[in-house]
């Protein structure tokens, strides 16, 4: 059974660099779109400079594919995959939610397909869990993220950015995978982040944010999900395959 997580944190309990760090903002999405496209076998273009990580499919929000490792280029690619396995998971457990399972079996397959030999690699996550207030703009809050998520992909590292769509109460969840803190840092000083950072308290009922380092072990064989707590100190959160 999936852990629930306890009551969300109050906006003055956030730290303002940690949410300029995240994706300022979560708008309602219709999923029905990228779970069906999930039916068909992939195919990619490893030789693209750029690719769609995002809901948004604008060229300003597309993941600069040049600035990247391979080993992130591939892992960019693999995440393209990402899809919710469950309707509750603006609340559930964060590695119980997600098709992670379908997102790394893919990793291997382009580790082959390219030769490249995956070793055990670290990479920065942002969980952001809101509730909305009733009443919010949300055609405003969806400017203010698109134009956020643009500004974060203009900085770069950002390997994949998903949100959902809010529940009856109002809440939701959305996630951004980081080559590294640093780029999630640099990624959220931008007009557009300084804009949805002022409007979040008009907006958002509650906010809880999360930062996890998110391990990839040797081959891509293993997966694991641990608590950010500064660079060398982590607590064990939660393994995966």
């Amino acid at each position: 059974m999936a852990a629930v997580l306890p009551a969300t944190t109050p906006l003055s309990h956030i730290r303002e660099e940690e949410l300029k760090a995240a994706i300022s903002t979560v708008t309602e999405v219709d999923s029905s779109d990228s779970e069906a496209e999930f039916e068909h076998a992939p195919s990619y273009d490893l030789s693209a400079s750029h690719l769609i990580t995002s809901p948004y499919p604008d060229f300003a929000n597309q993941t600069r594919l040049t600035d990247l490792s391979l080993s992130c280029r591939l892992l960019s690619f693999a995440l393209t995959n990402m899809a919710p396995i469950r309707p509750d998971y603006s609340t559930a457990d964060y590695m119980e939610s997600f098709n992670w399972n379908v997102c790394f079996a893919e990793l291997r397959k382009l580790c082959a397909q390219t030769g490249y030999r995956w070793q055990r690699q670290e990479f920065y996550v942002v969980i952001f869990r809101s509730k909305l207030k009733l009443g919010a703009d949300r055609t405003r809050l969806g400017e203010l993220d698109q134009h956020s998520h643009a500004e974060a992909c203009q900085s770069g590292g950002l390997l994949k950015y998903w949100f959902g769509e809010c529940n009856g109460e109002r809440r939701n969840l959305a996630t951004c995978l980081w080559r590294g803190r640093d780029d999630a840092i640099a990624g959220g000083k931008g007009p557009w982040h300084a804009k949805a950072m002022r409007s979040a308290v008009e907006m958002y009922e509650t906010i809880s944010f999360h930062r996890h380092s998110l391990i990839i072990e040797d081959g891509a064989e293993g997966w694991s999900l641990e608590e950010y707590s500064g660079p060398g100190v982590r607590r064990a959160s939660r393994a995966g395959h």
